[in-house]
């Protein structure tokens, strides 16, 4: 079966890091693109950054580009999600999810909208909470 567990979100304060880590299983970690979302109270999942494991090409959203990078270990199979310099509205519950490579002619630009596609991503795991203190 396929598993992701995310881990290592927290409580820190505006300006911090935290490097929270997502653990997969259960398919073939370099046939895979992982994506990581959060989702804050009351409004809608959001798509923060996405890598492909074959090539490690990595794509982000605007809100995080600059202080988010996305990093996968294929020999832990394990994707992290380095973020620096937080602030309150990033407080939410961060996500990280699964879905087959799709090879398109044009995947960047596949991988780049699929940020705001969640349903793009089959296999999802339990969040992690983030807690930026202002």
């Amino acid at each position: 079966d396929v598993q992701l567990q995310a881990s290592g979100g927290g409580l820190v304060q505006a300006g911090g890091s935290l490097r929270p880590s997502c653990a997969a299983s259960g398919f073939t970690f370099d046939d895979y693109a992982i994506g990581w979302f959060r989702q804050a109270p009351g409004k809608e999942r959001e798509g923060l950054s996405i890598i492909t494991n074959s090539d490690g090409n990595t794509y982000y959203a605007e809100s995080v580009k600059g202080r988010f990078t996305i990093s996968s270990d294929n020999a832990k199979n394990t994707v992290y999600l380095q973020m620096n310099s937080l602030k309150p509205e990033d407080t939410a519950v961060y996500y990280c999810a699964g879905a087959p490579l799709v090879h398109a002619g044009n995947s960047a630009g596949y991988y780049r909208t699929s940020l705001y596609f969640p349903s793009l991503y089959k296999y999802w795991g339990p969040g992690t909470q983030v807690t930026v203190s202002s």
